[in-house]
């Protein structure tokens, strides 16, 4: 199974150049270290900031600068801070191009539940409910199984929503999956030494496997 930064290794593999790019709390703040020299990209920060690097060194750590997720950041020449009414403005203007967050639970038809557990304390729902709703794709990193060993890829979520039908593609600890415009998860890649037959029992929703199904890559 992969390591959370390897799933963000791979979740980097889909960045495009050019892109305005929103990393949600969790494993896609790590995507950060793994963007490639050759591209051109800006990572924005729901609480206002364009131009998030990699994390700081011990040596270079300011915290006064810190992402959504209240981690320390870095800043690459050239960024600019602004307040949330502005970093809103952007995200729901339809200005980003892509956006990498955790979940809870995702449906094979694309919903994606990642803002509250029934029963527990949380502060609301937060920006993922704008993203979700504005940008033009969305990767979704996470877990394949609870902590319970219960699958997250189901049929219909149980939890509750934060959007609808706005997931295009996944990528877990065992798989890469993509979301079939009729319902389904499409099996696109599989981790180093995880079997096909392993992703499907571990897969409560309707799983799609065209053909040879080939492992992921890290260099």
């Amino acid at each position: 199974m992969l390591s959370k930064n390897q799933i963000a290794q791979r979740i980097a593999k889909e960045v495009k150049n050019g892109q305005y790019i929103n990393l949600g709390i969790g494993i896609p703040t790590l995507v950060a270290n793994y963007i490639p020299d050759d591209l051109e990209v800006v990572l924005q920060s729901e609480n206002g900031l364009l131009g998030i690097g990699p994390f700081p060194k011990e040596e270079d750590v300011d915290p006064d600068l810190i992402n959504a997720g209240k981690q320390t950041i870095t800043m690459l020449k050239g960024s600019v801070l602004f307040d949330s009414a502005e970093s809103f403005a952007m995200i729901r203007g339809g200005h980003i191009h892509l956006t990498i967050l955790g979940a809870m639970e995702v449906s094979e038809n694309g919903d994606i539940a990642n803002w509250k557990i029934p029963g527990k304390m949380v502060k609301g729902m937060g920006g993922a409910m704008d993203l979700v709703a504005s940008a033009e794709n969305i990767i979704v990193a996470m877990q394949h199984c609870s902590r319970t060993g219960e699958s997250k890829l189901l049929s219909k979520c149980n939890l509750p929503i934060t959007g609808l039908k706005c997931v295009k593609k996944i990528v877990t600890d065992l798989a890469v999956l993509e979301i079939d415009p009729e319902g389904g998860f499409i099996l696109k890649e599989r981790a180093p030494g995880v079997s096909v037959e392993e992703i499907m029992e571990k897969t409560s929703g309707k799983l799609i496997v065209p053909g040879d199904i080939p492992e992921m890559v890290f260099e």
